[in-house]
C-alpha cells in the first residue's frame, strides 16, 4: 500500500477502507508518512468529504493511536463519551 495511491483514492471522491484509514494514521505517527503527503491527503478530504463511515473509523484509529488516559476519577463535568459515539456513527 502507498500513501500517494490513497491520496489519488480520496481526491478521486473513493470511500476507504478501514485497512487503508489505519495504514495512513499508523504511518503518519509512525513517521513513515510525511508531513506533505499528510497535507495532501487531508486536502482531498477538505475537497470531497468523508463518508460516515470513513469520519467513524478515522476518529476511531486517532482515538487508539496514543496513550489512552483515564480521567474518571477527576470531579467535574463529563462532556461525551467519544467511544459511544464513535459506536453510534458506525450504525448509522
Amino acid at each position: 500500500m502507498r500513501m500517494v495511491d490513497l491520496i489519488e483514492l480520496k481526491k478521486n471522491n473513493h470511500e476507504l477502507t478501514k485497512e487503508q484509514i489505519h495504514f495512513i494514521i499508523k504511518g503518519y505517527n509512525d513517521g513513515n508518512i510525511p508531513d506533505y503527503q499528510m497535507s495532501a491527503f487531508l486536502m482531498a478530504i477538505c475537497f470531497n468529504g468523508l463518508s460516515k463511515h470513513e469520519t467513524a473509523i478515522l476518529t476511531d484509529e486517532m482515538l487508539h493511536s496514543g496513550e489512552i488516559i483515564d480521567l474518571s476519577e477527576i470531579a467535574g463535568v463529563r462532556l461525551i463519551n467519544i467511544q459511544q459515539v464513535v459506536l453510534e456513527i458506525k450504525h448509522l
